[in-house]
């Protein structure tokens, strides 16, 4: 095990509660009602494809341009901004900064592989940005999760093979990406939720190093 790529939300800290406040005002400023339980939907995926799903939901995904989908992405976007500047290190999700420790005593490298473009704001904001290794870009890829691009870059990032990493994710969309880009997979949730994984935790306060390489190690058959 060389590297460690984490998702975001729902992995590093919890900004779940305010993508959904913002899709929330937004949704409901074009007449259609959202709840939690439909939000568990656009975890992991992009703003114009939450987007996309929630129009669809309302049979109102061609009521509205691209140009017009692209000025809501960025209304949603705005009203996230101001909801996320007020995050703190003490938002990190409990276990996380331990985990962060271990691995970079065992030289371990770690990158980030998140849907969202404000990953390094978010990173910033909870005083760990400078801990990553690399943080992909997910404007530069052609295809979001459930496609493995983002942490096929992520590898490449880190100029390690595939194989020789593991990917941190809480959603059904992201486990699907870590599979198919052949590298060991490790959700935190549930099972009925993520499908198949390589390791399942319940929540990220059991996450640790030798967690993660035993299930490397199993995975790639060195156990």
């Amino acid at each position: 095990m060389k590297a460690v790529l984490f998702d975001l939300d729902g992995v590093i800290t919890d900004t779940a509660k305010y993508h959904f406040e913002a899709w929330h005002e937004i949704a409901k400023s074009l007449d259609i009602e959202i709840d939690e339980t439909f939000n568990e939907k656009l975890k992991g995926i992009s703003r114009e494809e939450s987007l996309d799903k929630i129009l669809l939901s309302a049979n109102k995904v061609d009521s509205y341009t691209k140009e017009e989908k692209l000025k809501v992405c960025e209304e949603k976007n705005n009203i996230y901004i101001k909801l996320i500047n007020s995050l703190t290190y003490k938002d990190i999700l409990p276990g996380i900064n331990e985990l962060i420790k271990e691995l970079k005593k065992n030289n371990v490298k770690l990158g980030i592989a998140s849907a969202s473009k404000n990953a390094p704001r978010i990173l910033e904001s909870l005083g760990i940005k400078d801990e990553f290794d690399c943080i992909v870009n997910p404007s530069l890829l052609k295809r979001g999760k459930p496609y493995p691009d983002i942490f096929i870059e992520g590898s490449k990032m880190l100029n390690l093979k595939q194989y020789d990493c593991v990917g941190i994710e809480d959603s059904y969309s992201g486990i699907k990406a870590i599979n198919a880009a052949n590298m060991t997979s490790i959700g935190v949730g549930k099972k009925e939720v993520l499908g198949k994984c390589d390791h399942i935790v319940e929540d990220t306060s059991l996450l640790n190093y030798n967690t993660l390489l035993q299930a490397w190690s199993k995975k790639i058959n060195l156990a």
